[in-house]
């Protein structure tokens, strides 16, 4: 990612951070603004900033993973995201770089996943007491 896209991201956030202390603290803002106008300027604010930090490519997966599981698609973003605003993004993210993130969620997932493992008790339900007859 280029100085210029993250001095672009900067200068969003910063609108942004300007128009949520126009109007209170975020509590404040949320309950004047109402529910749904706050959560659509969220909205916006992070497909702007997915925008100048995804190649087309990569948003086009990115949809399409949103279509099949919404959790996963918004758990990827806000990983993007806090990559971003780190400053831990050097360039704007390809494609092969999104499956790398995808794979390597998933196997987070398979490690927190709990297993449940059945053990059956022998004994009263034994057939073999029927071959000794």
């Amino acid at each position: 990612m280029s100085d210029a896209d993250l001095e672009e991201i900067r200068k969003a956030r910063l609108a942004q951070l300007r128009q949520q202390g126009g109007q209170g603290s975020g509590a404040a803002s949320a309950e004047s603004a109402g529910p749904d106008e706050s959560r659509s300027r969220e909205a916006e604010a992070r497909q702007a900033i997915l925008s100048q930090i995804l190649l087309p490519e990569a948003a086009d997966r990115l949809g399409r993973i949103r279509l099949v599981k919404e959790s996963r698609a918004m758990d990827i973003e806000n990983r993007l995201i806090m990559l971003a605003r780190t400053g831990q993004l050097r360039q704007k993210v390809t494609e092969e770089q999104l499956k790398d993130l995808l794979g390597a969620v998933s196997e987070q997932e398979e490690k927190t996943q709990k297993k449940i493992v059945v053990q059956r008790r022998g004994g009263w339900d034994d057939d073999d007491d029927l071959l000794d007859l």
